[in-house]
């Protein structure tokens, strides 16, 4: 069976041995502070918290740019729940705009028709590793004085126009879980890019108090400041992470190298009716994250995926739509018209991408969606 994703795995335990030499298990201890290093270093210019999730990191956002009820918050809806539920507990509305086709991410043309008094913050996604054209999304938050968030949870070690995805927001948001490119099993990045909430988000990471301060002997004792929940990943989490930061150029240059024969190999295919592949995008080199396919339509897609688990080769279907979900109807609006979304979000089909893929595997699998198309 080839299995659509294997989680790296650890190049070594030593770690563990460094957790009990230190005595320390809990956050915030030496290997989470080798994390942050890592972190500060390759968002130049920004503070970074290790958190205990994605999730969490995007909670601390909702709590950080004081999203009240009434606030609207722009985002796609082909996207993961939680780049949406955070801002929802706080009390926002959520305005859907349709995505750009070809790149599965929010069209920066239609953001700034829905713009109104009550936007708090315009949210992007960055699918699969790639981007939208940040440029003119940063024309629209400037121009009209809202917070820029970066949902990059798929997005470490991408680049728009040459600098890392991350970096263009308020505040970014990264996740490690096992699906990732780099994990830890469970947890997250806070990017913090906007320096004057880097305060704030220290203490709302440390339950809403000014711990951090305490332990820097800022303060002679902590207290409770604000809002806030626990959001630090233990030192075994750090541990395991760190092991793949630090050989992270060899794993992404991998990775990178199995997307680009993955769509070499497609390439070869020829035409057949409604199928098409992930396109590389000239503004934004990515981390291959995802590589996609799209079919016809979502029946087709069904087919497929049956076909390919014959032939034991797993795939995947991703997200549905946010707005066509019970919560998306309850919580927002989708603005003009869904001319791409919900089409295109049934189209798409996503093939095994992970390191231990081999070179014959990615064979097979381009052999396997050929003779699916050759039995039609």
């Amino acid at each position: 069976m080839i299995k659509f994703n294997v989680p790296v795995r650890a190049s070594s335990y030593d770690f563990l041995e460094e957790i009990e030499a230190s005595c320390k298990y809990s956050g915030d201890g030496p290997l989470t502070q080798k994390c942050h290093e890592w972190f500060d270093n390759h968002f130049k210019g920004a503070k970074t918290l290790f958190t205990t999730s994605c999730t969490h990191a995007l909670e601390m956002m909702a709590l950080l740019i004081d999203v009240k009820p009434g606030d609207e918050i722009i985002l796609p809806s082909y996207t993961f729940v939680t780049s949406g539920s955070p801002f929802v507990a706080r009390g926002a509305k959520l305005i859907f705009v349709d995505i750009n086709p070809v790149t599965m991410n929010i069209d920066e043309n239609k953001i700034e028709e829905a713009v109104t008094e009550k936007t708090k913050a315009i949210l992007i996604v960055h699918y699969a590793g790639f981007s939208c054209d940040i440029d003119k999304v940063k024309e629209i938050t400037s121009k009209h004085g809202v917070f820029l968030l970066e949902d990059a949870a798929q997005a470490l070690m991408s680049k728009y126009k040459g600098q890392s995805l991350g970096t263009f927001g308020d505040l970014s948001a990264f996740s490690f879980h096992e699906t990732k490119n780099f994990h830890c099993g469970e947890g997250g990045l806070l990017v913090v890019n906007n320096l004057n909430l880097f305060k704030k988000a220290e203490m709302i990471r440390e339950k809403g108090t000014d711990r951090a301060s305490f332990l820097r002997g800022e303060v002679d004792k902590y207290t409770w400041q604000c809002l806030g929940s626990s959001y630090l990943p233990s030192e075994f989490n750090a541990g395991f992470l760190l092991d793949q930061l630090r050989r992270i150029e060899e794993l992404n240059s991998r990775r990178v190298d199995l997307w680009y024969k993955y769509k070499s190999l497609f390439n070869e295919l020829g035409s057949y009716d409604g199928l098409t592949f992930c396109e590389d995008l000239e503004y934004c080199s990515h981390n291959a994250h995802i590589f996609y396919i799209k079919l016809k339509n979502g029946l087709e897609r069904k087919s497929l995926r049956s076909y390919l688990l014959k032939k034991g080769i797993e795939s995947a279907s991703h997200y549905v739509p946010l707005h066509t979900s019970p919560a998306g109807i309850l919580y927002g609006d989708f603005f003009g018209s869904d001319k791409y979304t919900t089409k295109e979000s049934e189209r798409v089909l996503r093939l095994p991408m992970h390191t231990s893929l081999s070179d014959k595997d990615l064979v097979r699998v381009r052999d396997s969606v050929r003779d699916y198309f050759m039995e039609l």
